[in-house]
């Protein structure tokens, strides 16, 4: 039993480093799309919750939302859609190292949010770990003296950060009642009638070139990403979880390299080790909790 749980723990923390790398293409994407940001988002939406809608229509998931729990869900995929159009006008603002690393306050934040609204415990660790990714942030900032457009672009990514923690901890506390694609289908649902509006309002000359890549976008990192982070709720906190995809700069950096020729300099690479440690220290400590709160002799 207890060899079962150990595979059953490590193959929890592979699913969702697995998520974690499908959610980073979006630093890539977002800055090869070339459409206007809020058209972008809406889209993203539409496409992800189609491909979402049929794999809940396959495995017959239950669509039905209690009256008492629609306004929590509206909240946070009105959370999401600010998160997406914040996080994505950073990565216009600058390129995907500054866009992803400001995002990656979000822990930090995470760590002095969750225990305040959910009730639950604050792990002291966390706030050392939640230090750590800081330093490494700090670190991966490729240049401190920022032009005009750095300096908005980070103030956004962090703005985006707050929003994506109160989502997360908003839809933590439903996770155990719904299904996470069900509970990702409707937050899209939202975004889609959020931003339908700017279809009429921006220049779409160019939407048909750029559709692939707002389906990959869709398919890649919301249907199965974020869809996928969701999951990950059930099985660890909120903390945990965003503390642990903190990988995602690291993923993005490299994909931008690999795709846009986008080459950090070596504080950059300082920043990421700092935050692969915190995430090596953070699975451990999570894989040794999870072991003794299941361990069948206590």
């Amino acid at each position: 039993i207890n060899m079962m749980h150990k595979n059953k723990s490590f193959q929890n923390l592979l699913e969702l480093n697995l998520a974690i790398l499908f959610i980073s293409t979006s630093g890539v994407l977002g800055r090869y799309i070339d459409l206007p940001v809020p058209v972008t988002i809406c889209s993203r939406a539409i496409i992800g919750g189609f491909f979402i809608f049929l794999f809940c229509k396959w495995r017959r998931f239950d669509f039905k939302v209690q009256k008492q729990d629609r306004s929590t869900l509206f909240v946070s995929g009105l959370l999401l859609g600010l998160h997406c159009l914040t996080y994505f006008y950073s990565l216009k603002l600058s390129n995907v190292a500054i866009g992803m690393i400001s995002l990656f306050t979000f822990p930090i934040i995470t760590t002095f949010l969750e225990p305040m609204i959910l009730r639950t415990k604050f792990e002291r660790i966390h706030l050392v770990l939640g230090i750590f990714v800081l330093l490494g942030v700090y670190f991966l900032i490729p240049n401190l003296n920022f032009d005009h457009d750095y300096s908005k672009a980070i103030a956004l990514g962090v703005l985006s950060a707050f929003f994506y923690s109160l989502r997360n901890i908003i839809t933590k506390s439903k996770i155990k009642d719904y299904n996470g694609s069900v509970l990702m289908l409707y937050q899209l649902v939202v975004i889609t009638v959020m931003l339908s509006p700017f279809y009429f309002l921006e220049n779409l000359d160019n939407f048909t070139i750029q559709l692939p890549g707002v389906i990959i976008l869709s398919l890649l990192t919301t249907a199965i990403g974020h869809t996928w982070f969701l999951y990950s709720f059930k099985k660890f906190s909120v903390t945990s979880a965003s503390i642990i995809s903190s990988l995602q700069p690291v993923y993005g950096i490299l994909m931008g390299m690999v795709f846009l020729y986008e080459y950090p300099e070596p504080r950059t690479i300082i920043g990421g080790t700092f935050i692969i440690v915190t995430v090596i220290v953070e699975s451990i400590f999570t894989y040794r909790k999870s072991m003794q709160m299941n361990d069948p002799r206590k």
